[in-house]
């Protein structure tokens, strides 16, 4: 990974796709640097778009009030925009095919909180609408790297998807991730191909389940903090900023934006 300073023409991109929990955030919190960072790209004409594994219930709230210009959440099985102050969502499965896969992954749970002690539901899993989060370290006392693996390897043999984050980790019915829903977003509302996503975007991340966005984008970008996950991503971004979380996060924006730091 190159230092971002090596990054090159980044204030010639056209926006930027970003991870959320300990990309943007820090320690948990938005701070009111990363949020001004975020507010500068929207301000400044650039495409802003979180990519999370958060639920469907936060991304309605980010739709709506962020300075953003959709959400693609819970790792791709959605995207929501608001268009003249109305919320569109677009799904990969249909609200019949979501209940079902839902009362699935009720009984899924069951089995892995009786077989990895000290894991526990996320305390956002009642706004899902797809997919399984099981809390290794947020809520609870941080359990160990092997504790994820082991919680991820059970839901793969129950026939699911399954990725870590800094925080969770997220199972689902399907082969969809974060990228293809950028793709089919990017497609569908700003007639953008993918080949020009990858030239003319970035993308920051800090976590495992960023890895097919770190080996999609051309300006793949890593938080200090991917550091932590050294030796565990499918795919490294190529390059990493000096700070941490959303102190990266605004590092990078005054890349893209170089009002983006500061008073501006």
């Amino acid at each position: 990974m190159k230092p971002l300073e090596q990054m090159p023409d980044a204030d010639r991109l056209r926006g930027l796709l970003f991870d959320v929990d300990e990309t943007l955030t820090t320690g948990g919190q938005l701070t009111a640097e990363a949020y001004a960072a975020m507010e500068r790209l929207k301000c400044a004409g650039k495409i802003v778009v979180p990519v999370t594994g958060r639920p469907a219930g936060w991304c309605d709230h980010i739709a709506r009030m962020w300075p953003v210009d959709a959400v693609v959440g819970e790792n791709g099985a959605f995207y929501f925009l608001s268009v003249d102050g109305r919320l569109r969502k677009r799904f990969q499965d249909p609200a019949a095919m979501r209940m079902e896969k839902r009362a699935r992954l009720h009984a899924i749970a069951g089995r892995i909180l009786a077989e990895v002690p000290g894991c526990a539901l996320a305390s956002d899993q009642p706004y899902r609408e797809t997919d399984l989060a099981i809390d290794y370290c947020e809520d609870v006392p941080a359990l160990p790297p092997e504790a994820a693996q082991r919680i991820a390897e059970l839901m793969r043999a129950e026939g699911l998807t399954a990725k870590v984050s800094s925080i969770h980790v997220n199972g689902w019915f399907g082969g969809y991730d974060k990228l293809a829903m950028a793709k089919r977003l990017f497609a569908e509302e700003f007639g953008i191909a993918a080949d020009t996503l990858r030239r003319e975007f970035a993308f920051a991340g800090d976590s495992p389940n960023d890895a097919p966005m770190f080996a999609f984008f051309a300006h793949a970008v890593g938080v200090a903090n991917v550091a932590r996950f050294a030796g565990v991503l499918e795919s490294e971004p190529k390059y990493v900023t000096r700070g941490a979380a959303g102190a990266g996060f605004a590092e990078l924006a005054a890349r893209l934006v170089p009002s983006a730091s500061g008073s501006g």
